[in-house]
């Protein structure tokens, strides 16, 4: 059974302005289209957008929000994965993770991606 799914943020294009780390992960950015965060995750989508957005940490304490979906995610895209979910294993999910971001960056998008 399916248990898996990416999915991605559209980010505030503050997040260019503001971070030299994801200016210098996305040198193909157009200016034009707009910032991405791309992610995997085992919640839907949008269970774990609001995870992001919250600053949610584990059980232990560990911060499990990625700082550029929490500070600057504004909503999810699901034009851009709604396609490709369900995904049956972990592994697979990661891998469609990194390949999704590649193709939205070879598309001129700015994406960021763990």
């Amino acid at each position: 059974m399916a248990k898996y799914s990416v999915y991605v943020i559209e980010l505030s294009k503050r997040v260019w302005t503001d971070s030299s780390k994801f200016r210098d992960a996305n040198p193909q950015y157009n200016g034009v289209s707009e910032c991405l965060y791309v992610g995997m995750t085992s919640l839907t989508p949008e269970q774990r957008f609001k995870k992001h957005k919250t600053g949610a940490k584990s059980k232990k304490g560990h911060k499990i929000s990625a700082y550029f979906a929490e500070q600057y995610g504004l909503y999810l895209r699901p034009s851009l994965y709604e396609k490709l979910n369900p995904i049956s294993t972990k592994q697979a999910a990661y891998d469609m993770e990194e390949k999704l971001a590649k193709e939205l960056k070879k598309k001129r998008y700015a994406v960021w991606w763990n």
